[in-house]
């Protein structure tokens, strides 16, 4: 699944479960990289929905 079709609560539980992963230390580096890179996208796509949503609240306040 692209990370973009992740809702924004399926992202975080996402990143939680990377976390984890991280700090279990059960990875050899190749993977965490990629799991790195995956939380990297992660965190940007949900200040991006967070920013949208903001802005979509900010709007409707000035209706």
């Amino acid at each position: 699944m692209e990370n973009n079709e992740l809702s924004y609560d399926q992202a975080v539980k996402r990143i939680e479960e990377i976390v984890s992963i991280l700090e279990s230390g059960d990875k050899g580096i190749d993977q965490l990289s990629a799991l790195v890179k995956e939380a990297s996208t992660l965190v940007k796509d949900c200040r991006e929905k967070l920013r949208n949503t903001e802005n979509e609240i900010n709007k409707a306040f000035e209706e």
